[in-house]
């Protein structure tokens, strides 16, 4: 035998072998038993048929634990094997040119499992009905035609739709298609209009949804600014419902935009937004998909990248969305976080990463009930049952240029005062003010910094709002002025319901807004609805989108003041919230309380825990102001604080809408001692960052069911870096404040929040740029690394704004975290010490032990901080630090933005003081941008210190003057520290000299 020739032979089988090898391990992974999120639920096998189930108890048996709304579908079920659902006889190829892979296979609505048959398609459907009709109607192209549950072929061809099974859930079974006859055509040409383009659409079929079918309809295209654009879809013969929410263009009429649009005609008309510089389509509608009736409205577009973020308020298993067919709903209600429900506020906003990672954001601006399904084409379906399509979109082409924008549109979020940086403690059941003050001291006595103590409705007498209990809580005006006195400050809690049973003359605020006729009416217009919540007897609701309202509340906010001197006003449960379904006994029948088509929504019933839908507010029914609540009570509780106390506003609010954040922050609702919920509170904050309120946080330790000692001192932790930072728990549970579990607790409590007084000259900073800018205060890793596809994914980690990564612990027993560094140069927050290259672009499992919480510096900033002390009071009057990290290049830069911390309008009277940092050439130089705060010249700087020095420097040279060598101190790691005693308000030249 030729030598070449068997040599050739025997790589070829060992080439051969290994590749069977490769061939096996792939089958038998792909084989395994597994869980499959695009599984119909019909093929669900209930794994936890016993009572209880919960995500840890169903994964602790190995199964899939995958919530849904529909009823008897089993939340937890067996993991399967789809090979042994499809047999390799019975695949029906789905990708019969090469180059198929899993993601693609499934964006075709099919499914995906390897073989050992080479012959058998690894992306097959199941059956050749299925094969059929995907064929003949692409999954992608199919618009629902029987949104509602219950759909029947029966029902669905008597509609002159289409029905046709398949395995892929959430895929819609009856349906038309986009490119099909239907929807609208245009009529005539586009008109060009001053600001843009304007198209009127006509119906073109006889298939209704849900009759009442609106034509002519009218869509206005408009450029606003180079960077922004909108396009509203309206009836042109009627007014609809619009959010009096204002969004002006630039005055500039002659914008010139980062973007295209174009109309398409040929055969269906298409409407597209493509990204100018870059090409990229944005925005692609086919009108063929567009339903426009009095009470449904829908329409799909695709988008270009599955990287989507946003929409809200609800508990998310992660910040990056799942896009396999998810659905949510969005109508403000009160109920606890959970899976896939809608909770108390509404954010039909989302940021998309796109495939050469440019960002963009779109907005919805509609306040009715409403869905959205993500599908895996991608593409994204809006379902409204009132008002208009006013769509906006944000050009990027960062996230955070996308979310300046965005907040420039809606409103740039409120500064807060700066004691609300502080720590923060509430309880609902103190019960008695013994209770409370034995509360406040255990936190004194261990010196755990304490800002500011809330009041819930405990303190009320019978809960009635603008009182307070005389009996249980005597002497709880004195006691507010002892905390007052000790640098501490007290925040109310109001609710949006006033019982109307009292006897005469015994209640103000009640008889006071009878005489005015500011309650929310029945559907006659004239007759106050009445519900029932937590005071005695029946309530009314003040109907805040009213101005009659609005001076009113502010009214009686004021005259509370001079009874209990409060700081703030927390506003809860207004959403509005109804311990009836609607009206005892029930709503009316009509197409207003029980529309055609109900939006996935916990409960299915519009009218459930709220107010009927036909309830006559100022700006009208409820069936379009519902969302708006909470929204419209924020401004004027704004204004109530601001003038009842004189000082800048604390606001907190239960339910919130786009541009909630102009006056008010946020927590994430009544969340639950549990673990993976403080998972959930990272994905919420970053969320609300988006949505353009960075005043936001949960209740640490948990609100719901009792707390254990590791949870909530991993929560301490964690929720040190909440930029609202309040622990929180309801009536009958254990005390879980941090001075309630001993002396180690404590401690390490202590510990924690020390470290954030530390850093909150720089978190103030971060909330200036926010207000000014529009910045984002909490982020996620993907607006730093945005072409960093595993950074798109991060959401166990976040960063204070661009510099400071947090990675706390989230699992029970955890004694390390695994971090993900991407690529930058970091340095251990504790240290000082740079972390090595070779973890960047990795996952490293950084130790933690019980008494920390990992924190890392991002080489490139400099961050100011102060030494911390037990109130932002007595921290304030404290010296400055300057940490400066620097990158590769020896570089950092930063700022301090610092005023008094609560007069209003600060910034805009400019009486603040602002100093800009930059370090390069082995200088530092500190350049005052402004100096209008006159306490600043009792501030100075204590040290400074420069991580990253690639050498000791021989000389530091401060403003021409050499610091003494017993000044400074210089590290192996290439930290120094310099101690040096200058006022703030001093501009600084730093140089290190060799």
């Amino acid at each position: 035998m030729n030598k070449s020739h068997f040599s050739g032979t025997m790589k070829a089988l060992r080439l051969l072998c290994f590749c069977s090898m490769i061939l096996t391990a792939l089958i038998q992974t792909v084989r395994s038993s597994s869980c499959i999120a695009s599984l119909a639920p019909q093929l669900r096998k209930d794994c936890h048929p016993d009572s209880g189930a919960s995500q840890a108890s169903c994964l602790a048996r190995n199964c899939c634990w995958s919530p849904l709304k529909t009823p008897d579908i089993p939340w937890c079920f067996e993991r399967v094997d789809l090979c042994s659902i499809a047999l390799d006889s019975q695949r029906i190829d789905c990708h019969p040119e090469s180059g198929a892979n899993e993601a693609e296979c499934v964006s075709r609505g099919c499914q995906w499992c390897a073989s050992e048959n080479t012959t058998a398609p690894f992306c097959f459907y199941t059956s050749k009905e299925e094969a059929t009709c995907s064929a003949r109607f692409p999954i992608q192209k199919r618009i629902d035609c029987h949104p509602q549950p219950d759909a029947t072929q029966e029902i669905c061809e008597a509609k002159g739709c289409f029905w046709c099974s398949t395995t892929v859930a959430n895929v819609p079974w009856c349906f038309y298609p986009t490119d099909g006859p239907y929807g609208y055509i245009m009529k005539g040409s586009p008109q060009k209009t001053a600001r843009g383009w304007r198209l009127t659409l006509s119906k073109r079929d006889t298939i209704s949804l849900f009759g009442n079918d609106i034509s002519p309809v009218v869509m206005d295209i408009e450029f606003h600014t180079e960077d922004r654009l909108r396009f509203k879809i309206y009836d042109p013969n009627n007014n609809r419902f619009e959010v009096p929410l204002s969004i002006e263009p630039s005055s500039n009429l002659s914008v010139d935009p980062n973007y295209d649009v174009e109309f398409i005609d040929n055969p269906v008309l298409q409407f597209r937004i493509i990204r100018k510089r870059t090409r990229t389509v944005l925005w692609e509608t086919t009108f063929g998909g567009l339903v426009f009736s009095d009470q449904y409205i829908q329409i799909m577009t695709s988008v270009p990248s599955s990287t989507i973020y946003g929409f809200g308020e609800h508990e998310h298993p992660s910040f990056k969305h799942d896009m396999n067919f998810a659905r949510y709903g969005m109508f403000s209600r009160d109920q606890s976080p959970a899976a896939f429900s809608n909770l108390y506020g509404v954010h039909p906003f989302y940021m998309c990463i796109e495939n050469d990672f440019n960002a963009h954001g779109v907005l919805l601006l509609n306040s009715n009930a409403q869905d959205v399904t993500l599908s895996p084409f991608p593409s994204v379906t809006f379902r409204t049952i009132g008002g208009v399509l006013d769509f906006y979109m944000f050009l990027g082409p960062t996230p955070e240029d996308v979310i300046q924008q965005y907040t420039e549109a809606i409103g740039r979020p409120y500064m807060p005062p700066y004691w609300s940086l502080g720590f923060q403690l509430c309880r609902w059941g103190y019960n008695s003010i013994d209770v409370l003050k034995k509360t406040v001291e255990r936190l004194r006595q261990y010196d755990i910094p304490h800002d500011v103590q809330y009041g819930d409705i405990d303190y009320m007498e019978r809960h009635l709002d603008f009182t307070y209990d005389k009996t249980n809580f005597a002497g709880l005006p004195e006691y507010i002025k002892e905390l007052k006195n000790d640098g501490l400050h007290y925040v109310i809690i109001l609710d949006p319901f006033l019982t109307k049973d009292e006897p005469r003359g015994t209640y103000k605020p009640y008889e006071l807004g009878e005489e005015l006729g500011i309650w929310v009416n029945s559907s006659d217009g004239v007759t106050p609805f009445v519900g029932k919540a937590w005071p005695p007897g029946d309530s009314v609701y003040p109907d805040y989108t009213n101005p009659q309202t609005a001076e009113w509340w502010i009214h009686m906010c004021i005259e509370f003041k001079n009874i209990l001197d409060y700081d703030g006003i927390w506003i809860d449960m207004n959403e509005p919230s109804n311990f009836h379904h609607g009206q005892h006994p029930d709503c009316e029948e009509n197409n207003l309380n029980y529309p055609p088509y109900v939006p996935d929504i916990t409960g299915g019933l519009l009218a459930e825990k709220t107010l009927c839908p036909n309830a006559k507010t100022y700006l009208g029914n409820h069936y379009d102001t519902h969302s708006l609540f909470g929204w419209s009570q924020a401004k004027p509780t704004f204004y109530a604080s601001q003038n009842a106390t004189g000082k800048r506003a604390f606001v907190l609010s239960c339910s919130t809408f786009v541009g909630s954040g102009k006056y008010t922050g946020h927590w994430l609702g009544d969340n639950f001692s549990r673990w993976k919920d403080m998972h959930m509170s990272i994905i919420g904050m970053l969320e609300f960052n988006l949505f353009g309120i960075p005043y936001i946080g949960a209740d640490i330790c948990g609100f719901n069911e009792e707390t254990t000692y590791e949870l909530c001192l991993r929560w301490m932790q964690l929720g040190a870096f909440y930029p609202f930072s309040r622990n929180h728990n309801a009536i009958g549970n254990k005390e879980q404040d941090p001075g309630a579990f001993g002396e180690e607790f404590a401690e390490i409590s202590r510990s924690a929040l020390r470290m954030r007084y530390l850093l909150l000259p720089y978190l103030y900073t971060l909330f200036y740029h926010a207000h000014i800018s529009g910045n984002t205060v909490v982020r996620g890793l993907i607006h730093e690394f945005t072409s960093d596809p595993q950074a798109q994914e991060i959401d166990r980690a976040f960063l204070w704004g661009p510099a400071l990564m947090i990675t706390p612990v989230l699992e029970e027993g955890a004694r390390s975290v695994d971090v993900y560094f991407p690529e930058a140069s970091w340095f251990d927050f504790y240290t000082g010490s740079h972390v090595p290259v070779s973890w960047r672009k990795r996952f490293i499992e950084v130790p933690a032990p019980l008494d920390v919480i990992p924190l890392f510096i991002r080489g490139g900033y400099i961050l100011p901080t102060q030494f911390p002390a037990r109130t932002t009071e007595l921290s304030r009057l404290n010296p400055f630090c300057l940490i400066i990290a620097l990158d590769e290049q020896g570089e950092a830069s930063g700022s301090l933005f610092w005023d008094d911390g609560d007069s209003i309008d600060s910034i805009e009277r400019e009486e603040y003081f602002y100093v800009e940092y930059q370090f390069s050439n082995k200088a530092l130089k500190a350049t005052v941008i402004k100096n209008g705060y006159h306490g600043i010249a009792t501030l100075a700087y204590d040290n400074i210190q420069v991580l990253g020095l690639t050498s000791k420097p021989d000389v530091v040279v401060m403003n021409g003057e050499t610091i003494p060598s017993n000044k400074i101190h210089y590290n192996s790691d290439g930290k120094a520290t310099l101690w040096i005693s200058v006022p703030l308000f001093q501009e600084l030249t730093i140089s290190f000299e060799d």
